[in-house]
């Protein structure tokens, strides 16, 4: 490391997730290099068979016209909103999909109404008790994996027969057990973890896209 620390050196509290950073720095960029080290090896800490799992699920999805429902809080609303833009977009330009992915997270004036009236553990699974159907998928984003909100909706979600994916951090929460299909990072930093999620989220859009296309326009177009 650059500033000498050892970030496997130390366990965090939250299971055995790494923690990151575990002393000062001297200055940004020794920071950043650091930062940047440490989110290779998390990188590496995902099991590739559970990332292959997500991939098929949401592949089967779009080929079925089933419905992707995504959800976060925080950051994590974020990348569920940006997932509906490059898994509906992205996905669709110049493949035969026409994916049909809604964010749970992207309409305040909805979600501040459920947390109002019925609670802000509810605002998720108010919405899927509404829009979704058995054969549905639902991707929850989440670095902690506990925010009630979260938990609540993937364990409504697979008891009413739809496909539940979790990606999480830190030691992943109820939610890494409550989900078919868990993608889990072993890293305790909050930053490093959604900027991982988000990479996760782009890179599955991808994967789908290209898969739906020939070598040759592989090779003209850009990603």
């Amino acid at each position: 490391m650059s500033a000498g620390y050892d970030v496997r050196a130390l366990e965090s509290a939250a299971g055995s997730s790494v923690k990151f950073p575990i002393g000062p720095y001297a200055n940004a960029q020794s920071y950043f290099d650091a930062y940047a080290e440490e989110m290779a090896r998390a990188a590496k800490s995902i099991d590739p068979a559970m990332f292959d799992r997500a991939a098929a699920t949401l592949l089967d999805a779009y080929q079925r016209g089933a419905r992707i429902f995504a959800c976060g809080n925080g950051g994590s609303a974020s990348i569920a909103n940006h997932m509906q833009c490059d898994h509906t977009k992205g996905v669709r330009t110049a493949t035969d999909l026409s994916p049909h992915v809604l964010s749970l997270s992207a309409n305040v004036e909805l979600i501040t109404a459920i947390a109002n009236d019925n609670g802000y553990e509810n605002v998720f699974v108010y919405q899927l008790q509404s829009q979704s159907e058995p054969g549905d998928v639902l991707l929850a984003v989440s670095s902690s994996g506990r925010s009630p909100n979260i938990v609540r909706a993937l364990t409504w979600a697979r008891d009413n027969g739809l496909r539940t994916i979790a990606i999480t951090g830190f030691d992943g929460g109820p939610a890494r057990t409550a989900a078919e299909v868990s993608v889990h990072i072993e890293c305790a930093n909050y930053g490093i973890v959604e900027d991982l999620h988000q990479a996760m989220m782009h890179a599955l859009a991808q994967y789908i896209r290209q898969s739906r296309m020939t070598a040759d326009a592989i090779s003209v177009t850009v990603f």
